[in-house]
């Protein structure tokens, strides 16, 4: 199995910023990866991913999150700017097999244990 192991998590206030980072082993530095969060009651939701193509967004995030890889420190990051109530949820850094990515949570293989972020009023 690959190692993934979030940090960065915390508590903060709406408009507030967080910087999510998740370490990996260099054996998937050329695959996708992407960063899922989900609220206790809630579906599994896709964040952002990054491959050799560019990076994707979810609509809700747009603007305000911004996802990068450094292979050379085997570290995916999510800085999230802006948060809003709606962005608490737990974070789960995720890599694919393949290098191209994908927002189906499913057709990733190492997860994460998850990073916590709340943000309040």
């Amino acid at each position: 199995q690959v190692p993934l192991v979030e940090s960065g998590g915390g508590s903060v206030q709406a408009g507030g910023s967080l910087t999510l980072s998740c370490t990996f082993s260099g054996n998937i530095a050329k695959k996708c990866m992407g960063w899922f969060r989900q609220a206790p009651g809630e579906q599994r939701e896709a964040v952002a991913n990054i491959d050799g193509a560019g990076t994707k967004y979810a609509e809700s995030v747009k603007g305000r999150f911004a996802i990068s890889k450094d292979d050379g420190r085997n570290t995916l990051t999510l800085q999230m700017n802006n948060l809003k109530l709606e962005d608490t949820a737990m974070y789960c850094c995720a890599a694919r097999e393949y290098w191209a990515c994908t927002f189906s949570a499913s057709m990733f293989k190492y997860w994460g244990q998850g990073t916590q972020v709340t943000v309040s009023s």
